[in-house]
């Protein structure tokens, strides 16, 4: 199945893997809520290189002969499933950015409009006082 050497090599791996997250974490380049989705997808990775018969096992479940096979089904699935999150944060984001931006340019609107009011009635008062 994995040799140790490679069970060895893929725990440094998942170590690092632990770390980067958590360095993200702590640099505030990752907010919390995604960095659970990342940690999930570590997880994973630590009880498949723990556990390697647990792989074994889900292939020939789901009828997979080779589990290097069911391997790569279930990163690929992880992979689709991160990709539609972040595209539906993208998503909501740019929505919001969209009502941001209206939102400025209304207030804008408002502040030249008061302006010209304030310039009117300046130049009004001026006229006033000169009678």
């Amino acid at each position: 199945m994995i040799t140790a050497k490679l069970r060895i090599l893929l725990l440094i791996a998942v170590g690092v893997y632990f770390i980067l997250v958590f360095q993200l974490l702590k640099r505030k380049t990752l907010n919390l809520k995604y960095t659970l989705l990342w940690m999930a997808s570590g997880l994973v990775m630590l009880v498949l290189v723990l556990f390697p018969q647990l792989l074994q096992s889900f292939s020939s479940f789901v009828g997979i002969f080779d589990p290097m096979n069911a391997l790569f089904s279930m990163a690929f699935f992880c992979v689709i499933i991160i990709a539609m999150s972040l595209t539906a944060i993208v998503s909501k984001l740019n929505e919001k950015t969209k009502i941001l931006i209206q939102t400025i340019a209304l207030l804008e609107k408002r502040v030249r409009d008061l302006e010209r009011f304030e310039n009117d009635w300046q130049r009004k008062k001026g006229e006033d006082n000169e009678l």
